[in-house]
Order: C-alpha cells, then sequence, then structure tokens
C-alpha cells in the first residue's frame, strides 16, 4: 500500500529526539530537551488580541488561497522595510508554515533529476522535500574551518548543467551561521555566472543575530539576482508562533502562481485567525525583539563557554539563530561505563540521552559529523543543569584505546 517514494525519505530527526524525550518525561525520568527549534518564550499579547478579535469578528471562512491581501500587504511592507526589496500581491504567497512554501516550491519547479545544492551542515528537511519532489539533492560539505558557509569555490564546483536551485539558511540551522553582505556578494558573483541557477534563501532565523552583525539576504545584496531568488521567512521564531503555522515568500510571479496552484490542491488556504494574527505581528510592535534577542546572546555565550571546559568537546560561537553545534569528535572512540564504545555522533546522543538525561540530535541528522545540535531556547536554570550533566557524563568516559 505504501508508495516506493517514501523508502527514499526518513522520518524528520528533530521530531524523533523530542518524542523520545517527550516519552522518557512521560514516564518519570528529568529529561532536558535541547532538540526542539522554537523559541521558549510566549507569543507576544498584541499579537494574541489580534487573533482574538479576528475570532469575535467572523474571520473565520476560507481566505484567498495563497494569503489575505491584508497579509500579503503587510509581508510587502516588511520585505521592503526591513530588506529593501519591492514586491507586488502577485510575487507573494502564504503558506501553511515556511517549511510548506519550501515543499511547494521544490515541488512546483523541479523536473526527474533537477539537481539542488545544499550546503552541509543543512535543515534535515531540505534533502528530502528535495527527492520527494524527483530532484537531486547536491551536498556540499561546510566544515567549521570555513564557519560552517558555503565558500565561492566550492559553490562553482558543485553546480552543474542540471542545477535548478541553491538553498542558503542564514542564520543557519543547525550552526547558527550567518551571512555578512560581503559573504554573500562573493557567492553572488558566481551565481551571476550561471543563468540558469536559481537561489532559495531561508531566512527564518532573520531576526535572531547577535553581536551587531547586520542581516543581509542575497537578492537585496544582488540586485542582478532578484529575478532568480525566492525568498522565504515566517513568523515562528522571531515572534514565537511555531504552532500558529505562517510562511510567506515572494519571488517571480510565474513561480508563485504555481506554487499557490499546488496549495489549492493540497491544504487550500493558511488558517485565517493565524493570517490575522500574523498581519500584527509584522506589522505591530517589534520592541519585544531587542530583549529577546539579548536573552539569546547572553545563553548562546554561557552555554558556548560551558560547552568547550567539557572534555572532549569543543564549540564555536554562532552568528545567529538558537543552535550551537559542537564538535563530539573528542569523544568518538572514547568507552562509556557500561563498557559501550562511542564510534558515532548518533552513539553520543543516545549516551547523553541515557546517561545524562539531555536530550540533543546527532550531526549525522544535518549531514555533517562529528557533531550535534543542542538549542538553546530554554532557560539559563535548565540549560546551566544540562550542561553540568553533560561535563559530569563526559568526565566518566574511559579513554581511548591506545
Amino acid at each position: 500500500m505504501i508508495a516506493t517514494r517514501l523508502t527514499r525519505i526518513k522520518p524528520s530527526p528533530t521530531i524523533a529526539v523530542s518524542t523520545k524525550a517527550m516519552e522518557l518525561k512521560a514516564a518519570g525520568k528529568d529529561v532536558i530537551g535541547l532538540g526542539a527549534g522554537e523559541p521558549d518564550f510566549d507569543t507576544p499579547e498584541n499579537v494574541k488580541e489580534a487573533a482574538i478579535a479576528a475570532i469575535k469578528r467572523g474571520d473565520t471562512k476560507y481566505t484567498a488561497v495563497g494569503g489575505t491581501p491584508e497579509l500579503k500587504k503587510a509581508v510587502a511592507a516588511k520585505f521592503k522595510r526591513e530588506n529593501g526589496l519591492d514586491y507586488t500581491p502577485a510575487q507573494i504567497v502564504v503558506g501553511t508554515g515556511a517549511k510548506q512554501v519550501i515543499y511547494n516550491a521544490l515541488m512546483a519547479s523541479l523536473n526527474p533529476g533537477d539537481e539542488v545544492i545544499i550546503p552541509a551542515p543543512y535543515w534535515v528537511s531540505y534533502p528530502d522535500m528535495a527527492i520527494l519532489a524527483e530532484g537531486v539533492p547536491v551536498i556540499v560539505a561546510c566544515p567549521e574551518k570555513n564557519g560552517f558557509k558555503l565558500q565561492p569555490a566550492d559553490l562553482e564546483k558543485a553546480i552543474t548543467k542540471k542545477t535548478k536551485w541553491l538553498i542558503l539558511n542564514s542564520p543557519s540551522n543547525p550552526t547558527g551561521a550567518a551571512y555578512t553582505a560581503k559573504e554573500l556578494k562573493a557567492l553572488a558573483e558566481v551565481l551571476l555566472k550561471h543563468s540558469h541557477v536559481h537561489i532559495m534563501t531561508d531566512d527564518i532565523y532573520e531576526h535572531l543575530i547577535y553581536d551587531g552583525l547586520e542581516f543581509a539576504t542575497i537578492a537585496q545584496v544582488e540586485p542582478k539576482l532578484y529575478e532568480r531568488t525566492l525568498t522565504i521567512n515566517g513568523v515562528s521564531k522571531a515572534y514565537a508562533m511555531t504552532g500558529w503555522r505562517i510562511g510567506y515568500a515572494a519571488g517571480d510571479k510565474n513561480l508563485i502562481k504555481a506554487i499557490t496552484d499546488i496549495q489549492s490542491q493540497s491544504t487550500s488556504n493558511p488558517c485565517s485567525i493565524s493570517q490575522a494574527a500574523s498581519v500584527e505581528a509584522l506589522n505591530g510592535t517589534q520592541a519585544f525583539l531587542k530583549e529577546w534577542v539579548a536573552a539569546f546572546q547572553k545563553r548562546r555565550d554561557m552555554v558556548v563557554k560551558a560547552l568547550n571546559e567539557i572534555p572532549g568537546i569543543s564549540c564555536a560561537k554562532p552568528e545567529g539563530a538558537f543552535y550551537l553545534y559542537p564538535d563530539c569528535g573528542g569523544l568518538i572512540g572514547r568507552t562509556t561505563a557500561s563498557g559501550q564504545v562511542l564510534k558515532s555522533s548518533d552513539d553520543v546522543v543516545a549516551w547523553l540521552l541515557d546517561t545524562a538525561l539531555v536530550a540533543a540530535v546527532q550531526g549525522s541528522a544535518f549531514g555533517l559529523d562529528p557533531h550535534f545540535r543542542i538549542s538553546y531556547a530554554t532557560s539559563e536554570a535548565l540549560l546551566q543543569k544540562a550542561c553540568e550533566r553533560m561535563r559530569e557524563a563526559c568526565s566518566s568516559l574511559q579513554a581511548k584505546a591506545a
């Protein structure tokens, strides 16, 4: 009964980790979950009030498939205000989360055998979504020595006649790495030489950026790429609205129409109440973001310091998002108290969950090892406790065999 295409993809590892952590908690275990990719802050009050008002005035019917005129107007204003990009309503689509928009865009544009360049480490869903759309993921390693960022020379080598898309995610999930305008300009110089390559830029963590770094997106940095770029964003991370499920994109109107057509035959319109709330999120006060960003930066600095004090672990300081991608290479080959030899990041995170009751996600899920991802989108007290548990567990490991 099951379609053969499903044999080529795997369930989301991040969801699997969160599910196992919840099961252990339900069994009475004091698990600290550092696997989830969502802010621990609550949705701002003005956004919640806008949703309540929408319910009371009866905005509970179907909307236009690709988003209400009010939300498209708010999205266009956001792109102009924050990114210097001009889009008309016909160039904008709203979906049930940025994830749906990305999936629909790949379904709308890929023919069998078309290649999608995906820098690794990558968000776990990019390769599988490309495969479901009959595309071929082309994974380009971006190691820590390069700041986990795609280098122009490596991009050039990866491009072929079959390349349809390059996916860029900045700040990145899982590393938190963020491209500067200068770095994007260097990638743009390569892309300008290959007019058949389109760029899908996932900017969902745009507002979570630290140390005074200014966010940049590639269509803004290189206007000549405007027509070839699909700029994707949403309200989930910046506004703590993960459960509201609203994402949006802007780009070529023919592609936007194709994405909308696919959506019309799958989910139809996003939730009407969530759309009304998102209008307020984009148009309303942004003052809280400064406080949230400061809190995330403080947590980042605290956890980076603590991780670098743990034997066998090293951790770079990322520019954005709320993830860390520590190197656990120093733990590989060491032996646990039960006699198990840790052979991979999969072994490391499974052992940390069983021994330290700390849930993280293995680096193999993101395409670059030996690393693991932790989210610091939780309280300082829990983060401190998690780091203490990991330190104690790692200190108990026996040295590598000679």
